[in-house]
Order: structure tokens, then sequence, then C-alpha cells
């Protein structure tokens, strides 16, 4: 892209600068801030000399101190409030309720006539049922409010890397912008408008439903990497478990997971799976701990490590020989479509909680290629017709 065709943008809640990497060289970062201090020194490594970057509460920074007039301001918030495996307090939750002075801060820039065009709002899928819906339908309230129209998409990882990673995006444009035709649907698309958002439109009032868009969003190419692609074969930063550690994880298996390991015994060639733990139903009125295992080539979500329990393990089968260890930080990585020369953290849990909480840089790549660079482009042009 030219130089002149280059547009600014702030990023909140930046973690290690994954949207900054997916945007890619059109568009450029004046500011970035993470509430993390560890985050904010992996963006600096990442990103030098990271001028732009500001650690701290959002709530504590002043319209005054983002520079310019971004063309987008993107704002990937705090989760945990909204997972269907957090607490589920939703927009009022400690973590997830930072929105809210997110949202404070783009009124601050609107009251200096400087408030950006375009918005993306990121979270977990839950944040559409979380509270029942209410949360959802505050986020398009604010937004519509705010004098935006707004177009929410669901966009799975995996269609980009061997990682299940559905994620919420909202894409919202200024009611200023008039949205090309060729970028808007009259009716929604199967594979970035599921029906759990179709049925979250319905459940709208009127007046927000009329500021909702179906963006048009191409289908990527067809993923050829697999797991086994991504895994090294010398393992750095973890060790391979005893026989004692794996003999306790398949003791932990059900018959149905534990025939997908026999499986993999007989397939002839190295097989890798993935495997969680997690905490289900006994069928005596209790709960008891089991072992999950996928050996379908695509790895299950990353997430940020809690107690030990959601650390993804590797499951490597070869004949009769079954081996186990943790996933590197740089097969997380590599997960997370980062190149092997971004710079992790040293410490294991501050790489998985970086990458944990991160984005899947090849979605953010596909988003920005085809909808939000062309949505930046027609409003530039439009601009300069007037």
């Amino acid at each position: 892209m030219r130089r002149q065709e280059r547009f600014e943008f702030y990023e909140f809640f930046a973690g290690g600068g994954m949207a900054r990497l997916g945007l890619g060289a059109g568009w450029r970062s004046t500011f970035a801030n993470d509430f993390s201090p560890k985050k904010g020194r992996a963006y600096r490594e990442n990103f030098p000399p990271a001028r732009e970057f500001r650690s701290g509460d959002v709530g504590e920074i002043p319209a005054s101190d983002l520079p310019g007039h971004a063309t987008l301001a993107w704002a990937s918030f705090p989760c945990q409030d909204l997972s269907l495996a957090g607490n589920r307090e939703g927009l009022k939750g400690r973590r997830s309720g930072t929105f809210w002075p997110f949202w404070e801060l783009m009124q601050g820039l609107a009251r200096e006539h400087r408030e950006p065009p375009m918005i993306v709002l990121e979270n977990v899928v839950g944040a559409i049922t979380s509270t029942g819906g209410a949360d959802f339908r505050g986020l398009c309230d604010t937004l519509a409010g705010g004098g935006y129209w707004f177009g929410p998409m669901i966009i799975d990882a995996v269609h980009f890397l061997p990682q299940s990673r559905p994620r919420l995006f909202i894409v919202a444009v200024s009611h200023d912008m008039q949205p090309p035709e060729s970028l808007t649907l009259d009716r929604p698309m199967d594979l970035w408008h599921p029906e759990a958002l179709r049925e979250a439109k319905a459940l709208l009032p009127e007046r927000l439903a009329r500021d909702w868009i179906w963006w048009q969003l191409p289908a990527p190419p067809q993923r050829v990497t697999t797991l086994e692609d991504l895994i090294e074969e010398t393992p750095s930063g973890v060790p391979w478990h005893h026989e004692e550690q794996t003999a306790r994880l398949l003791s932990l298996m059900t018959d149905c997971n534990l025939k997908k390991v026999e499986d993999a015994k007989r397939a002839g060639r190295r097989r890798v799976g993935t495997v969680y733990r997690r905490t289900r139903p006994d069928g005596h009125g209790g709960k008891s701990q089991r072992a999950e295992v996928r050996f379908d080539g695509i790895s299950g979500c990353l997430r940020t490590p809690a107690g030990g329990s959601s650390r993804q393990t590797v499951l490597v089968v070869e004949g009769e020989l079954v081996r186990s260890r943790l996933l590197t930080p740089r097969e997380a990585a590599r997960l997370m479509g980062l190149p092997d020369d971004y710079a992790l953290p040293a410490n294991y849990n501050e790489a998985y909680h970086l990458l944990g909480d991160g984005l899947a840089v090849p979605a953010v790549r596909w988003l920005a290629k085809c909808l939000l660079t062309p949505l930046a482009l027609a409003q530039r042009g439009a601009r300069r017709a007037a």
C-alpha cells in the first residue's frame, strides 16, 4: 500500500499487539494501551521503541492524550465476565466492565469532534448471551446511541489456523459514513452470521435493529495447515511427562476418548492430539476430572492458565508409544498466527497468558483486508470528494 494510503488507529486492551500485527502495514498505530505491565513489556519488545504505548488504566486516560483523528479504534476488552467459563457478571463485572471507561474515552473524542469513524469491538462468543442477552443489547444500544451503525460477526480462527477459536467481532461505522454496497448484504451469511447472531438481532427493539448491518466478508481460502505442522520436534521450555504422568492422564479418559488413542496407535503413522482436563458430572450427583482428547488436526481453544487446569496438553502417539507434555509457548504462538521471530516472555505462564488472551492474527488480517481497509478507503474517498 502506498504511504499516503496508510490509516491511523488506536489500539485499546492491546496485549502483545496482535491486532496491530493483523492490521498490517496499511495501518499505523498512534496510541496503544494495556493495563498489564507484563503485556506492556511484550508489546514494547516486539514494536520498539513503542512510543505510542501507554501502560495503565484506560479510565485514567484523558481524550487529550490521544493524538490526531484516527480512522479506527480497536478494543478487545476483557472477556472474563462474559465468558461461559467465567463468573458471568457481564458488563457490570470488574474486568469486562472496563468497556465503559473505553466508551467514555470515545465520547470524549466526540466532544472534541475527533471520534473515530470506525470502531471494532472484539470478545468471546459468550458476550452474545451474557446476562440473558442484556450485555449484547447494551453494546448495540451504546454504539447506536453514539452515532454508529454496527455489524456483528463470528470469525473462527479455525478458518485460518488449526485452532478452534470463535470470536465475536462488532465492526461499527459512523452514521456519517456510507458503506459501499459491495461490503454489505441484505441477509446474513452462514459462514460469519450463525444462528446465535440472527436470534440476537431478532430480540433487539426495532430502533436498534435498524442500525444493524450484515457485513459482506468473502470466504477465506481453504486452510491447509494442521496441528502437526506447528508442533516442535524438540520442544522448548517444557519437558516430556514421565510415564506415570502420561498413564495418569490416560486414566482420566472415558472409553470414548481412550478409543481415540487406540485408533491413533493403529494409524501406522505419528499422530498428534491435544488434551484438556475438564470437570464433568460423574453420574452420581457429583463431579470428577476428565481428560478429553482430539486427533482431528485442530487444537482446542487456547485459554489463559488458571490453576494449571486449562493448560493444553500435547499427546503424541507413534504405534504403542504414547507421550505427553504441555504445549510449548512457541507452539501456542504459532496457533495464534504469530511469526517465530515474535518475542515471547521467558516465563511459561506469562507467555501462555499473553497468547490465551490474544487475537488470532490471520483472522484480523482477513477482516482488515476484506472489510476494514476498503471501508477506510471509501471514507477517505468520500471526504476528499466533499
